[in-house]
């Protein structure tokens, strides 16, 4: 079984920042690309970020600037350091990864979900 829990998520003023991690753990051959999505109230999941297991990182145009993404092999760990952010940023936030867990088999693995909610 493979598991992604995610953590730091919580209300922080607009302006503020967040970190958020997401921790992979369970029968893992190897990852691939990881990365962050969001779900706003009434909203369609959306991407927000992702980072291949080599190459370069990818943002939506919405959080470019502001936004981090960044991993840890060694941890099998996902990172989003989140700044200036603005209630448009309020979501449930998911973390996403592409898991081989046998040379031959891999799956899309998806968080629990973490609400972050940017409120004055």
């Amino acid at each position: 079984q493979v598991q992604l829990v995610e953590s730091g998520g919580g209300l922080v003023q607009p302006g503020g920042s967040l970190k958020l991690s997401c921790a992979a753990s369970g029968s893992i051959f190897s990852i691939n690309a990881m990365g962050w999505y969001r779900q706003a109230p009434g909203k369609q999941r959306e991407l927000v970020a992702t980072v291949p297991s080599g190459g370069s990182t990818n943002y939506a145009d919405s959080v470019k600037g502001r936004f981090t993404i960044s991993r840890d092999n060694a941890k099998k760990t996902v990172y989003l350091q989140m700044n200036s952010l603005i209630p448009e940023d309020t979501a449930v936030y998911y973390c996403n990864a592409i898991i081989w867990t046998l040379p031959t088999r891999y799956g899309n693995y998806w968080g629990q979900g973490t609400q972050v909610t940017v409120s004055s």
